[in-house]
């Protein structure tokens, strides 16, 4: 699909379709800047120096028409540009035409049309980026909240990459001591203390097990963070959206069974992107519809990462009892969950967020017996923006976003988790055969196994299909 071992010079646009202040197209190859000075009036670009920017026309070669339009070439040499090669960036105004006719001309003149990630292709077969890396690109790109791009830059600086090579380092040298005892085999000599291989094969199983797990985390704040508003009928689910989103996306009433389906929408709140879903109230009932969306509920809240259950202070502890078996049975394994104890307001005393004027969840024992561990209990008035803050604080603290002290060392691409997944496999396969005491050649087989997994991830090791899977999803143009 890819021509990046070619000679040939390509161009596309790199700035969003559509109609903006300027547009930017880029060319890159081993003849961007002799194609583009040959349409360019102004200061030759061949003697213009690298990283310095030219005003003039963009002109078709050897005519003497009026210039397509004003622009600015940007000139990069290679090796010291994105892609490796020498590059061309020329902004011109934001005019489709202008776009689609400058993208022509440089056809017309010598260029090929970029496929899809191309560019950043180009940079990775360069050795600008490792595959990591050009994945990051993407990740930057689509980044929708602060923690997102926090996450992408972070990767895309090779910070993760870096983590991930001392690991394949760390493996490669237990593989090459027990290699080395295959030469001396006759002689029985013992290169790697097998006590101490073990210790090392531990060290890094708990490593790259932490990097495997913290992809619900990563996945989570790259995509938004899922969570599901759950209750009874008129605890006040649909006001506690509408607060947190800042806008009336849901009806409130107070007749019961108002919401009978799930409304979905995502905010950021403090850096973080959040997928709020509100639900139907979960009760008995008789009507058809109404039973459906409560189905829709169960099923929001075992796709959730949080869950927001709502209760109000008069529950009794039989039915918070019953209601927290019901999603419990639901929940998933690493959800966390948030019982919100709502309409606070109404509560008679001077004290509303004290536990004890709340005659259910003020009863500690059966918080601890019944939800799972680290639920949060907050005291809330949706209606009246009471406390809603401390709600962020513990939906921030529960997302995973604050997890640690290195965001590059959160997984987000499902490519690395599942390279870390099999890792994490064969490397057990290595502490079992050192506990079982076989031959060293397995051993070794083994860790080459894990050691090819992590390459997978970095583009050490690679194959076309996997270059073509990751860069075909990229936009023209990057």
């Amino acid at each position: 699909m890819y021509t990046t071992i070619e000679n040939d010079t390509i161009c596309a646009v790199s700035t969003p379709s559509g109609v903006g202040g300027i547009a930017v197209v880029r060319v890159s190859g081993p003849e961007a800047i002799g194609i583009t000075d040959r349409i360019w009036r102004g200061k030759s670009l061949r003697e213009a120096a690298s990283h310095t920017a030219h005003l003039g026309e963009i002109v078709e070669e050897g005519s003497n028409d009026e210039p397509l339009d004003q622009a600015v070439a940007t000139v990069f040499r290679g090796p010291n540009s994105y892609t490796g090669e020498d590059v061309v960036e020329l902004s011109v105004h934001g005019s489709r035409w202008i776009q689609r006719e400058l993208v022509n001309l440089l056809i017309r003149t010598g260029c090929r049309l970029a496929e899809p990630g191309e560019f950043t292709r180009r940079a990775f077969a360069s050795g600008r980026l490792d595959l990591a890396q050009a994945e990051a690109v993407a990740d930057v790109i689509a980044s929708s909240s602060r923690s997102a791009h926090r996450l992408a830059s972070s990767q895309m600086r090779g910070v993760f990459s870096k983590n991930i090579s001392a690991l394949r380092d760390e493996l490669i040298r237990i593989a090459s001591l027990l290699e080395l005892e295959l030469d001396f085999s006759e002689e029985e000599v013992e290169f790697a203390s097998r006590e101490e291989l073990m210790r090392m094969a531990e060290e890094l199983l708990r490593r790259i097990s932490g990097l495997a797990y913290s992809f619900s985390t990563g996945n989570a704040i790259k995509e938004g963070v899922p969570v599901a508003i759950v209750g009874e009928p008129n605890v006040g689910k649909s006001t506690l959206l509408n607060r947190l989103l800042n806008d009336n996306r849901a009806i409130v009433s107070d007749i019961p069974g108002t919401t009978r389906d799930t409304i979905e929408d995502t905010v950021e709140i403090d850096g973080v992107m959040y997928r709020f879903i509100d639900t139907a109230g979960i009760r008995q009932t008789d009507d058809m519809v109404e039973s459906m969306g409560i189905e829709r509920t169960l099923g929001a809240v075992g796709r959730a990462r949080i869950v927001v259950w709502i209760v109000t202070p008069d529950v009794t502890a039989d039915d918070f009892k019953l209601l927290a078996t019901d999603l419990l049975s639901h929940l998933p394994e690493d959800a966390k969950m948030i019982v919100a104890v709502n309409k606070i307001d109404k509560i008679n005393g001077a004290d509303k967020t004290a536990a004890g004027s709340v005659d259910m969840v003020a009863n500690s024992e059966i918080v601890q017996e019944i939800l799972p561990a680290n639920t949060k209990v907050v005291y809330i008035s949706a209606a009246n923006d009471v406390n809603i803050d401390e709600l962020e604080k513990s939906l921030r603290v529960l997302s995973g976003a604050d997890d640690g002290t290195e965001a590059d060392m959160i997984v987000t691409n499902a490519r690395h988790y599942e390279a870390l997944v099999h890792a994490r496999e064969s490397l057990l396969r290595v502490i079992d055969g050192i506990q079982s005491g076989i031959s060293g050649d397995f051993i070794a087989q083994d860790l080459r196994e894990t050691i090819h997994h992590l390459g997978t991830i970095t583009g050490t090791i690679t194959t076309t299909d996997i270059l073509t899977s990751i860069f075909q999803n990229f936009c023209i143009g990057k």
